[in-house]
């Protein structure tokens, strides 16, 4: 069993890494924007949906706000891009917004920070794969049939491809993610040559329905002010990802802080342009999205099945060449499936910053074969597959309890800058300095002015939607990670007590556990005499009188001089007995220590285990509560198991039973 399940793991995730290797692993600015870009780069496939989306909740006239609700976004994308190029260069460690606020504001910012970009991760997975599958399934009825299926069956290859290892998963991302690049440039591109140049009245295939709202009311006053803010805040989501790159700067070469900022520059000027040329263009093709299409659009024909903007712009546009839109539909479909990839970089990293700083299980700071952080990668996918399964891989339901953590992490992470450079301010006498630094301060304290109104939007249009959710996630992360820390706090204490003095026993005492006069139990005797202890008994539970007896009459027939013991146990009980037992012979000789020898089967199928050693761990289990008893398991290799050619070997084995004369 065990090599088929090496043999299968090698298959998975390849041979595995010397850690002196890790430098090897390090990314190219080429690698690594697909690695920690495509999150960010796939968000304009559904943001600026979004956009839409939520104004047509205002009806025909609230769309006239969609170009400057798009400018508004891309304002706050320059800033953060602005704000995150001075991070990196700062504290380029890979704690990212976790390692800022800690620093500047104290454990209790950076925990938090820590809490709400995790739970930020885990929606990104989620939002991307069910945008995956939105897309896809605009252009192949089966996917849109079984949405939930395909973003399982997505999570899970991302899984098997990150525990490859970040550069091995980067150079499998890089081709989708470039394409996806080029298909948008294209879209954007030769749909307005088409639209402005041609003049050819290009349309989408919504162009000519009319938008009502859904009570058929008209929208004004602060209704209509409340669905703009709503609609800036659900298009905020093309943000997110950014602070990936943050975290992830170890991973770049060197020099990683400039290969990291001059990704951040390129990724910056990637979003805008893709952004606001794609509502630019589906502003000009009159494109409708709508949240019910079966009552908000008037003159759609029966059934109509409302595609994804980037469907209703493709289609059109290259009418001529329906293979590209399926193409552009299949590349979308796999940037969205791919931007996962952002989060399955990140929250690794950030989880093992966190477990090393003793906020989460040390288990999650530590590397797998192919130097990844596997236990995190694993966690990641089983939280993000469970939210798809429960939300029923609906978009427009995700996005709701999205951004809100990552807009906390950058609201925080900024005021921590902003703390940073008033500390360098102090303690900076050259004049050019000072007015580095404080331009650098500036730059960082409009980035904490923008996302915090951003976040007060957010919280304010889409707590009640579902962002409540979130926000719990995160208060629950955040008081389980400081119940983390005082265990392990309290643990160290507790095993560092340097008042402790270390008292020998005043003599050892041995039993050994018999069930039958076999081979298991004589390697056992041998092991006991083999450590000399001052005295030595074998014990046996009486549960079947006949059994009993025979053992007793063979035990002195084979005149074997270690004494054996025999308690009763009218209810043919086996862990009690003998648990008593223990019990009073450290009740009689408090000063001593008990050493409890227990032989056991080792096996090699899996099925076997569960035929064997279960009253062994259970009695293991018991005994290990006692103070003063040392539980000792003398394994016996079944031929089954790996270890049986050691046994029928010709050498001599330590333990081996020789007979009366060996004792």
């Amino acid at each position: 069993m065990s090599k088929v399940s090496v043999g299968a793991k090698r298959l998975l995730v390849g041979r595995p890494f010397r850690s002196d290797t890790i430098g090897a692993t390090r990314l190219r600015k080429r690698i690594a924007l697909p690695v920690f870009a495509s999150d960010a780069l796939s968000s304009v496939a559904y943001a600026p949906q979004e956009i839409f989306l939520v104004l047509s909740m205002g009806g025909m006239s609230a769309l006239a706000f969609t170009p400057w609700v798009g400018l508004a976004v891309a304002v706050v994308m320059v800033v953060v891009i602005a704000c995150y190029r001075q991070n990196v260069r700062a504290y380029p460690s890979g704690g990212g917004d976790y390692e800022v606020a800690t620093v500047n504001l104290g454990p209790g910012a950076g925990l938090g920070v820590g809490a709400a970009l995790l739970v930020d991760y885990v929606l990104t997975v989620a939002v991307s794969i069910a945008a995956a599958a939105e897309n896809i399934g605009s252009a192949i009825p089966f996917v849109h049939d079984n949405e939930v299926l395909f973003a399982v069956l997505a999570i899970l290859g991302l899984t098997a491809a990150n525990l490859r290892g970040v550069r091995e998963s980067g150079a499998m991302f890089a081709v989708p993610v470039y394409a996806f690049m080029a298909a948008m440039s294209a879209l954007v591109l030769w749909g307005l040559f088409q639209v402005d140049v041609l003049d050819n009245g290009l349309r989408a295939e919504s162009a000519g329905f009319t938008l009502v709202t859904p009570d058929g009311l008209s929208v004004t006053g602060l209704a209509l002010a409340f669905i703009v803010a709503k609609s800036f805040a659900s298009g905020c989501a093309a943000l997110t990802g950014v602070e990936a790159i943050h975290n992830g700067v170890p991973a770049f070469r060197k020099p990683r802080a400039r290969n990291a900022a001059a990704t951040l520059t390129i990724l910056g000027v990637l979003l805008v342009s893709f952004l606001l040329g794609l509502i630019e263009l589906a502003r000009r093709m009159s494109v409708k999205i709508a949240e019910d299409p079966a009552t908000q659009l008037i003159g759609a024909p029966e059934g109509y099945r409302q595609k994804t903007m980037i469907a209703q712009l493709a289609e059109p546009v290259f009418a001529g060449a329906p293979v590209v839109f399926y193409v552009i539909m299949g590349v979308t479909g796999l940037i969205l499936v791919l931007a996962a990839n952002t989060a399955f970089t990140g929250f690794p990293m950030l989880a093992s910053v966190l477990a090393r700083d003793k906020y989460l299980p040390r288990q999650l700071a530590t590397r797998g074969d192919r130097l990844a952080f596997s236990n995190g990668i694993v966690l990641l996918s089983i939280a993000a597959a469970a939210l798809v399964v429960i939300f029923d891989a609906n978009v427009t339901e995700l996005i709701q309890l999205y951004i809100v953590g990552v807009f906390v992490a950058f609201t925080l992470g900024q005021w921590g800058m902003v703390r940073h450079w008033n500390r360098r301010l102090a303690r900076e006498d050259d004049p050019v300095l000072r007015r580095r630094v404080r331009r650098a301060r500036a730059v960082n304290a409009t980035g904490m002015m923008m996302t915090a109104c951003v976040l007060v939007i957010v919280m304010a249009t889409k707590f009640l939607s579902g962002a409540y959710i979130a926000v719990l996630g995160m208060v629950v992360l955040f008081v389980m990670m400081k119940l983390i820390r005082r265990h392990y706090d309290s643990v160290a204490k507790e095993l560092d007590d340097s008042s402790w003095e270390v008292v020998l026993p005043s003599r050892t005492h041995c039993v050994i556990l018999v069930s039958k006069l076999h081979l298991p139990t004589l390697r056992a005797l041998a092991y006991a005499r083999a450590t000399r202890p001052d005295s030595i008994e074998a014990l046996t539970v009486n549960i079947d009188t006949a059994e009993t007896r025979s053992l007793v009459r063979e035990w002195e027939s084979r005149e074997i001089t270690v004494p054996l013991k025999v308690v009763e146990s009218p209810y043919r009980e086996i862990n009690r007995p003998v648990v008593d037992y223990v019990k009073r012979l450290r009740a009689q000789h408090p000063r001593d220590v008990v050493i409890v020898y227990i032989p056991e089967y080792v096996v090699g199928r899996w099925w076997e285990q569960v035929l064997h050693n279960q009253s062994a761990l259970r009695l293991k289990s018991r005994l290990l509560y006692e103070r003063g008893v040392m539980v000792t398991s003398v394994p016996w290799q079944l031929s089954s198991s790996d270890g049986r050619a050691e046994q029928t070997s010709d050498a001599p084995i330590v333990g081996r039973w020789r007979g009366p004369e060996a004792q």
